[in-house]
């Protein structure tokens, strides 16, 4: 059996510079509390992974870092500046794609773009060089519905990274998506996170998708939410599906996720 370092305290000191630091986070929406003093710390250019069951705040806790939503208690920073509202060093992937119809991918990416006045414009050599990054090339002029589910959700995420963000936000974005699917999006976002080196959070119900992914998974307990185990995946890169879940320590980070998660 392989031994986890199962040791590492919630709030562990980062390797660098924190980007986001949580410290102490409670949020309630009328008298329910959602989030109970929430602690983590993410460090740049990292890939971390929030997991819990429904209703446990993920979603809310992501949107508290991106500063769509406010919250009553405790302390967040992004790169050492407190977050009061949406900031342009933050790109966000939601649930669903929500890609302007009447657009083409190009034209989907420069609105996305020009929308955030903060953010510096991109010109037509950026936005073909984001096509390739997102291996969209020879499709810059189909509308979404001509692009299948995982093609769209690709330009979701050239949405979010077009500005340059020096931190991208996902919230389940291959949530509804087939396995197979998933599968190949997991491989893509892991060749653009690679490229890109940017600071990654991805709220998942999936135990396989954290481990894949990540380079630590915070785990969080039933709501009101708060981060009960963090753990650090100690998998090696480049990873790929069909490859890595052979390794015992997949299975092992498995089993301990599930137990946690209350499914094994």
């Amino acid at each position: 059996m392989v031994a986890l370092d199962m040791s590492r305290p919630v709030a562990a000191e980062a390797e660098s510079r924190p980007a986001i630091r949580i410290e102490g986070v409670c949020k309630w929406f009328g008298d329910l509390k959602v989030l109970d003093t929430v602690d983590a710390e993410i460090a740049d250019c990292e890939f971390v992974s929030i997991l819990g069951p429904s209703g446990c705040g993920k979603s809310t806790l992501l949107r508290l870092m991106a500063g769509l939503v406010p919250y009553e208690e405790g302390n967040i920073t992004l790169l050492d500046t407190p977050v009061e509202s949406p900031s342009a060093d933050v790109g966000f992937v939601f649930q669903t794609s929500n890609l302007l119809p009447w657009a083409n991918v190009r034209k989907n990416l420069l609105l996305a773009a020009e929308l955030d006045r903060k953010a510096t414009q991109p010109d037509e050599a950026a936005i073909a060089a984001m096509v390739e990054t997102l291996g969209l090339t020879g499709f810059e002029d189909s509308y979404p519905h001509e692009l299948s589910g995982g093609m769209r959700h690709r330009v979701a995420i050239g949405q979010a990274l077009i500005r340059s963000p020096r931190v991208l936000l996902m919230d389940e974005p291959f949530g509804a998506l087939d396995a197979l699917t998933r599968d190949h999006l997991n491989v893509e976002l892991l060749k653009i996170w690679q490229k890109e080196k940017k600071t990654v959070v991805l709220v998942t119900h999936s135990i396989a998708e954290s481990i894949l992914l990540s380079d630590r998974v915070l785990v969080m307990s039933e709501r009101p939410g708060r981060v009960i185990r963090d753990i650090r995946i100690d998998l090696p890169r480049p990873r790929h599906p069909s490859e890595t879940r052979k390794d015992p320590m997949f299975g092992e980070y498995a089993a301990e996720l599930g137990r946690l998660m209350g499914v094994a």
